[in-house]
């Protein structure tokens, strides 16, 4: 992105941008949804549809979502940069058209795989726009709360999605009708994109023209942004390995949850109600936990949830009863709520508004490869050791990370931290 003078009648602030940001609130919904289609349903379909019995097999169709949406994160700020962000943001859509088709309907566990394979490109390049076009429209005093009601439409609606589904496989069965609010939710989200959303590139520009810049920090290259959102700066680089650690929980809250539930002989619209718990919680706390981090600010936050979570993973392998499962599951969406916008936040408050979104999808790059580090290492440690093993290993893995956190980043929030220049590298 050039820094060039920015149009005129430009303006920053949530206030200033409340019907674009609201649009684009809800369209985050409804990429929250296209995910939601897939959490209670396909864990089960893989094992009873299609025959496979292996875990690490079953979760295939992870590793091919979160591999594939870890990539095209990094493509998403890259182009968003070059060609704008709407642009990106409908190209998602589009891919993201045939996939509850291919879900509904595919003959194979190839095309479930495939389908999946679209879906993470489809995510990376909607998710990562309707962020990046939110941290363009807030400015910095509010950069935490645009995050928090980003993710808290995207998760909630994930949630209500997973819960609806899981009735859905329960009375109709698991294909296709579970898939058909995929069907509505792309084709909704693509008309809305292409017809209402405005191009929000000329904010960043504006934030850019005023932004106090130190040495040669607004003109650095894809490759040394990527250096340094991943080693050098001890904020970015915490935060990317936090928000991998993240999602590599969250793919075993996916894919090896329900297998759990379901050994334990809950039903399909059982674990439904366990699958909506977790993320509604966290969804609906990030409006919360975003504005929080703008006043007390980003790094003990993000300590605490990353604690919490681990102990919420813990609690689901010594649990043996629903009620100790949903108690783990609003546990693990409070720690997942303190983690996630504020991580986002953490980047925006960083990275320089020339490269603000190129360093976003680094950090998405690393944050959602945990899908595929995740349904790998659970699959794995599943097939060997059995399922508690694998949950107890992320646990200490999410436990690690928070310490990691509390002994490596700074604190990025600009009130809570007037001075953060000596702490960047290291």
């Amino acid at each position: 992105m050039t820094t060039g003078a920015p149009a005129a009648g430009i303006r920053l602030g949530l206030g200033a941008n409340l019907a674009q940001f609201t649009l684009l609130v809800a369209v985050n919904a409804l990429v929250g949804g296209m995910l939601g289609q897939e959490r209670t349903v396909l864990s089960p379909l893989a094992r009873e549809v299609f025959g496979l019995s292996a875990t690490t097999f079953t979760l295939t169709y992870i590793l091919a979502f979160g591999a594939t949406k870890a990539v095209t994160n990094f493509f998403a700020g890259t182009l968003s940069d070059r060609y704008g962000r709407k642009p990106v943001l409908v190209a998602g859509w589009l891919i993201a058209l045939p996939v509850p088709a291919m879900l509904a309907f595919g003959p194979s566990w190839a095309w479930i795989i495939a389908a999946n394979v679209l879906l993470g490109a489809s995510q990376g390049l909607t998710w990562s726009t309707t962020v990046i076009m939110k941290i363009d429209l807030a400015g910095p005093q509010r950069r935490g709360l645009a995050m928090g009601l980003n993710e808290a439409a995207g998760y909630v609606a994930l949630a209500a999605t997973a819960l609806a589904t899981g009735y859905l496989a329960e009375t109709y069965g698991l294909r296709p009708a579970p898939f058909l609010l995929g069907a509505a939710y792309a084709a909704l989200g693509l008309g809305l994109s292409a017809v209402l959303v405005r191009e929000t590139r000329e904010h960043a520009r504006l934030e850019a023209a005023t932004h106090l810049v130190t040495g040669h920090q607004a003109e650095l290259s894809t490759a040394q942004i990527a250096w340094r959102t991943s080693a050098t700066d001890k904020a970015l680089s915490a935060a990317s390995q936090a928000g991998m650690v993240n999602n590599l929980n969250d793919a075993l809250a996916w894919g090896l949850f329900p297998l759990i539930f379901a050994a334990r002989g809950l039903s399909v619209a059982e674990f439904g109600v366990l699958a909506a718990l977790y993320p509604a919680v966290w969804g609906f706390g990030q409006m919360l936990t975003g504005w929080w981090s703008d006043r007390v600010g980003r790094k003990r936050l993000i300590t605490a949830g990353m604690l919490i979570q681990a102990a919420a993973i813990a609690a689901v392998a010594a649990g043996d009863a629903f009620a100790i499962w949903a108690f783990a599951q609003v546990l693990l969406g409070v720690g997942t709520a303190l983690v996630y916008p504020t991580l986002l936040a953490v980047v925006g408050d960083v990275a320089h508004p020339a490269w603000r979104a190129r360093a976003v999808g680094v950090y998405r790059l690393w944050r959602d490869g945990g899908f595929a580090v995740g349904a790998l290492l659970a699959g794995a440690v599943a097939d060997v050791w059995g399922l508690n093993a694998a949950v107890w290993t992320v646990a200490a893995l999410t436990a690690l990370s928070g310490l990691i956190v509390a002994a490596r980043m700074y604190e990025t929030h600009p009130r809570s931290s007037p001075s953060t220049a000596s702490a960047v590298t290291g």
